[in-house]
């Protein structure tokens, strides 16, 4: 997608618009961000199952009412 000038001329004007004292910064909170991101889906992930269970167990609860 991107050669090798496009990467530099992206790096240079990362550092010309933040410094460079704010790039780490910038770096470590990109970081966090997408740490947060990965464990929002985690636990979105295990809310659904557990959500998805639940209903399993109504359904079978059901289905035994039915034929009793």
């Amino acid at each position: 997608m991107f050669g090798g000038y496009e990467i530099w001329i992206i790096v240079g004007v990362v550092v010309l618009l933040f410094g460079g004292a704010a790039i780490p910064k910038l770096a470590r909170n990109v970081g966090k961000a997408k740490g947060e991101f990965e464990r929002g889906i985690k636990e979105g992930t295990k809310a659904s199952k557990e959500a998805d269970a639940k209903k399993d167990d109504a359904e079978e609860v059901a289905a035994k009412k039915d034929d009793a």
